[in-house]
């Protein structure tokens, strides 16, 4: 099995395997009235919440795009995982767990070290320059290229990995619920998830996220309950959680035959022989999803992308009352983080050992798209009426936050970083408003119709084309930011230039990756291609941000050294605020609660590798 054959499987076996997955498809799925009650109930408490908080926001740029600076710490942390989680979680990750087993978790886990390097160092550097978007920020690091580039790849990012996957993934779901066409399914998810978020901005946003976050991670943790109820057979959760270790160890013969079948398709170049460990979270390099240089590094290729820069995440923190709210907040998101594993990957674990009959059918390909079904034949087979339409309200509740979110930013960079830098220097804040709302219907129909592409004419796994898509973006601004923020040397054009020959050397990579089908015409000798470390798309992320930290240093050394940067734009320890917003009392400190969340990350990460 080839790297497309994994990364691509075919997406008509997702509906199909609700249908036909055995003793789940077979049972009978009709939400009863109490299930309509939750859903909708659960939807007009987030309209209610959208509306009143959208009438409260003033009619300036700073309380439409930032919230007036007002947000409490745990609405800051709350909406920052609240935007994080996603169709690509509970339909995406939990159909992964499945396939590869606790590994995936090692995204979420190792964000607790992101969080903290944002925590201690990018916070205050961040909050002290008082911007609104990451791409100004950028600008007065570097310069007016460097925001213009990063601006465009945010709006083309945030269309094609975020909006539109997300959208389209909603659909699926939409489309096996109440039988819609998938086009139809596309546009309803769309106009319903994004319509506060231009309405009210982030206020609306971030206190809709409030309730969504909570429903999320009580009916997440429901399932994973009911899940290991069912495993244990009316023995109790500890049996339940028993029996799918042993499974997932493969420790019964079926799970061990399928384990083995499984690994060539898992460990890139390995043969039908290798052992695969699927309760070990740090794998081998050669692991396609997650190797262990994906845990150990995937900070400084992705993470500091996706964690200090990127726009619809960081905003929540640029909007916080002050640096303790800012601070306290993703030390809550860091909690949050540690738990979201027991939610969307735990279940993929348990759903593994009840055996289900589409991982004796068809190729790898076709098992890994019909996994994608989890969370729906999960809810068909264990959940009892009304917290049905609980645990529904909680994935479209994912949907809804993570467009309202991707929308806002999205509208505020298009109005702060273009519109008013290229069209309208003398803007009114008034006008910032207006154009925002305009831009975001506009940027939301692009997503829907991205959205109906992605439903109607390719055939793409969620999780694998968003995680490809993140490591192809983000290394080359996650070096240069870096590198920027650690050595004043760096200077605007040195960033661009290594930005711009990252990403064309990412490009040659998928180009020799796919050589194959994308290259035949071509004839390349069989010399020419990637070795079997290399195809994970992790590795390929790792070896970019490498080449790029590299080249930027290089052109920094025989460049002129630039005389224009602040002591604000680049770190001076004597100029960092360490030891402020760090809280009164020792229930209240930033540092206590910090340093227990770390403990758990690192006792969690023992367990799936030492204990179990």
């Amino acid at each position: 099995m080839n790297a497309i054959d994994v990364a691509v499987p075919n997406e008509s076996m997702f509906m199909s395997s609700v249908l036909s997955a055995g003793p789940i498809g077979q049972i009978d799925f009709q939400l009863s009235t109490l299930d309509y009650v939750a859903f909708f109930g659960y939807f007009l408490g987030l309209c209610l919440i959208g509306f009143f908080a959208g009438r409260k926001q003033g009619e300036t740029s700073a309380d439409y795009f930032l919230a007036g600076r007002s947000l409490p710490w745990y609405v800051v942390g709350a909406s920052y995982i609240a935007a994080n989680i996603s169709t690509e979680h509970f339909i995406g990750l939990i159909g992964a767990a499945v396939i590869y087993g606790i590994c995936v978790a090692t995204g979420e886990w190792s964000t607790v070290i992101a969080f903290t390097f944002l925590i201690w160092l990018f916070i205050p550097y961040l909050l002290t320059s008082k911007v609104y978007t990451a791409p100004e920020f950028l600008e007065k690091r570097f310069n007016k290229q460097m925001r213009f580039i990063f601006a465009a790849v945010t709006l083309l990012v945030n269309i094609v990995a975020f909006m539109g996957p997300v959208i389209y993934g909603g659909a699926l779901v939409l489309v096996e619920l109440f039988g819609f066409d998938k086009v139809t399914a596309v546009i309803v998810i769309g106009i319903a998830s994004g319509v506060w978020a231009i309405w009210g901005g982030l206020r609306s946003v971030a206190l809709m996220d409030l309730l969504t976050i909570t429903v999320m991670v009580l009916g997440g943790l429901s399932v994973t309950f009911l899940g290991l109820s069912h495993l244990g057979d009316g023995q109790g959760v500890l049996a339940g959680a028993r029996k799918m270790i042993e499974v997932n160890a493969g420790n019964v013969p079926w799970a061990h035959q399928w384990i083995q079948d499984a690994t060539p398709n898992i460990l890139q170049g390995a043969d039908a022989d290798t052992t695969y460990d699927r309760l070990l979270v740090l794998q081998p390099l050669n692991h396609y999803s997650n190797p262990w240089t994906h845990w150990v590094f995937s900070f400084f290729y992705i993470g500091l992308w996706y964690t200090v820069i990127n726009q619809h995440m960081i905003q929540k923190v640029l909007a916080a009352k002050d640096m303790y709210h800012a601070r306290m907040g993703m030390v809550f998101a860091s909690y949050l983080k540690l738990l979201l594993p027991f939610i969307v990957v735990i279940p993929g674990l348990i759903f593994f050992a009840m055996k289900p009959d589409f991982l004796q059918e068809g190729s790898f390909g076709d098992q890994s798209d019909a996994a994608n079904a989890t969370y729906i034949l999960m809810i068909k087979q264990l959940v009892p009426t009304f917290l049905t339409g609980v645990l529904l309200a909680a994935l479209f509740g994912a949907i809804q936050s993570t467009v309202c979110s991707v929308l806002n930013s999205t509208s505020t960079i298009f109005t702060l970083d273009f519109y008013k830098m290229f069209f309208r220097k003398d803007a009114t804040e008034r006008e910032e408003v207006i154009v925002g709302r305009v831009a975001g219907a506009v940027i939301l129909g692009i997503s829907i119709i991205v959205g109906i592409l992605l439903a109607t004419v390719t055939k793409v796994n969620l999780f694998i084309w968003i995680q490809a898509l993140y490591v192809f973006f983000a290394p080359p601004f996650s070096a240069t930011f870096l590198l920027g923020s650690l050595w004043r040397r760096v200077s605007g054009t040195d960033a661009l230039i290594a930005s711009i020959c990252t990403f064309l050397f990412a490009l040659v990579l998928k180009l020799l990756e796919f050589k194959d089908s994308l290259l035949g015409w071509a004839h390349l000798p069989d010399w020419v291609a990637l070795p079997s470390w290399m195809i994970p798309f992790a590795n390929q992320g790792m070896i970019c941000w490498a080449f790029c930290m590299i080249l930027c240093a290089a052109l920094a050394l025989v460049t002129p050294n630039p005389d224009n940067i602040d002591d604000d734009l680049t770190f001076r320890w004597k100029n960092l605020k360490l030891s402020g917003g760090l809280g009164g009392h020792w229930y209240s400190s930033v540092t206590l609660w910090w340093a227990v969340c770390v403990v758990l990350m690192i006792g969690l990460v023992l367990t799936f590798s030492i204990v179990l």
